[in-house]
């Protein structure tokens, strides 16, 4: 468990405007410091509830709450009748178990009509994905993850699926390496991180992990191959800010039995390109 790097967004509305900024504990933060003096326990353990529930487990009951957040009864109670009563939770009376609410779903809409960054980069993505037929994606750093926050599935019968909000840990997969890559403090990421096997391709050695952090960040592209879904090739690019800062990455997801198909080096150009569009229109 990593004490001293987290990334943290908030919503800087100081200009006037709203834009995202992210910060990373351990930059000059301590995180005791920062928990204590930016962060309620409560809250925290309140969007620990909102986040157990998953694509692969849309229902939960109480017991099953409690095994996910390590939260107990007695106090998820309190929380679960709160969110209930807002609407950010639904509960099915029947079954006793508990759905994710109609209010997160108004609110996410309003994020997504909202971010510049998805506002900008859907209508480069899509075209992207009409052109290739392959998977097309955005992703971010959350916490100590990568998130998928756009999605544009592959034309084609056979593909990796991906679902806006899947998430995976950043040290496998080009799409979360590239994210490591420009992320600050990434050698103490590396060196408090646990390197767990996902598929027989997944790095477990943290010398060359950080050896192909440094090279990615050169080339500024990176690339895998069934390093998190077996049969699956990724090429990603960073999104950069005016300082050099990650913001996003943008990936294309094709299968291996396709890959050799496409010449890699115009998809390299391809991909670049479209991140290059993208953060000329944001800044």
């Amino acid at each position: 468990m990593l004490k001293n790097i987290t990334a943290c967004i908030y919503e800087d509305k100081s200009s006037g405007g709203s834009r995202r900024k992210f910060y990373y504990v351990g930059d000059g933060m301590n995180q005791e410091i920062f928990e204590k003096n930016y962060t309620m326990s409560s809250l925290h353990k309140a969007i620990k509830v909102l986040k157990a529930f998953s694509k692969d487990e849309p229902s939960l009951s109480l017991t099953e709450l409690s095994k996910k957040t390590g939260i107990s009864i007695s106090s998820l109670q309190r929380f679960v009748s709160t969110f209930v009563y807002e609407g950010f939770l639904h509960k099915d009376e029947r079954t006793k178990r508990y759905q994710l609410g109609h209010s997160l779903l108004y609110l996410g809409n309003l994020v997504k009509e909202e971010s510049s960054l998805i506002i900008v980069a859907e209508p480069i993505l899509k075209k992207l994905n009409e052109e290739i037929g392959e998977s097309v994606s955005m992703n971010i750093i959350d916490g100590l993850e990568r998130r998928c926050i756009l999605n544009y599935d592959s034309t084609y019968p056979l593909s990796t699926k991906m679902f806006v909000g899947d998430t995976s840990p950043l040290y496998a997969g080009a799409s979360s390496k590239i994210l490591l890559a420009f992320m600050p403090n990434v050698d103490e990421y590396v060196e408090n991180i646990s390197l767990e096997p996902i598929t027989d391709h997944t790095i477990l050695l943290k010398e060359q992990l950080l050896k192909e952090l440094q090279h990615i960040r050169l080339q500024r592209f990176a690339k895998s191959n069934s390093e998190r879904v077996r049969g699956a090739c990724s090429l990603s690019a960073p999104i950069l800010n005016a300082s050099n800062q990650i913001i996003a990455s943008v990936s294309l997801v094709i299968p291996e039995v396709r890959y050799s198909d496409y010449n890699e080096n115009l998809l390299i150009e391809t991909i670049q390109s479209v991140v290059l569009q993208i953060e000329e229109q944001l800044y």
